[in-house]
């Protein structure tokens, strides 16, 4: 197995060139194109991903552990194929559009100035999360833990309280109809 550790890898399109299979450490992927590829069974661990383009990536038993993604793009991954041991990373500034965190346990994920329309967050546990000035517009959240998470600065979410655990989470007084939706009753906070 290859081991690969403290290097930077600037613009390559591992569409194009393979991607060696193996363990990456301390690496950074700047302005790389992975679109469409097979990521199954290598692990990243301490690794930041900046500028890449991840849309469409296949994860399956993929490794995240202690990653960072900024200004990437991220289209339709199933992050609940990765690997879940030590599966942790934060994102900021990414589009996370139709990606998928099905049953993931992710406590303590910061999702900052990202774009999740449409993620799929089922069954998730992402208890402490923080969602700072994120889009949430027609993401999933249905039997998710959400106890103690932070959605104070993002916007467009539609959560049912009946069916998820919100204890001590946190919204926004100008959002708080994300929290009301299933009720299809109009609120006027011009009074």
């Amino acid at each position: 197995m290859n081991y690969i550790v403290d290097k930077t890898f600037e613009r390559v399109k591992f569409n194009e060139i393979p991607i060696e299979q193996g363990e990456y450490e301390n690496c950074v992927f700047r302005q790389c194109d992975f679109s469409n590829i097979d990521l199954s069974e290598i692990k990243f661990t301490e690794v930041e991903f900046i500028a890449c383009n991840l849309s469409m990536v296949k994860l399956e038993r993929t490794a995240f552990r202690d990653i960072i993604f900024k200004e990437c793009k991220m289209l339709g991954l199933h992050f609940e194929n990765c690997n879940e041991f030590g599966l942790a990373f934060s994102f900021e500034d990414c589009q996370l559009s139709h990606s998928s965190f099905y049953r993931t346990k992710i406590k303590k994920t910061n999702f900052k100035n990202s774009t999740l329309k449409e993620a799929d967050f089922t069954e998730c546990d992402l208890t402490c999360s923080v969602f700072q000035n994120c889009d949430l517009a027609g993401a999933i959240f249905e039997n998710t833990i959400l106890e103690k998470a932070d959605f104070r600065t993002s916007l467009n979410y539609s959560i049912d309280p009946e069916n998820n655990r919100i204890r001590k989470a946190k919204f926004s007084i100008l959002e708080i109809s994300g929290l009301l939706d299933k009720y299809d009753i109009e609120i006027d906070s011009s009074i």
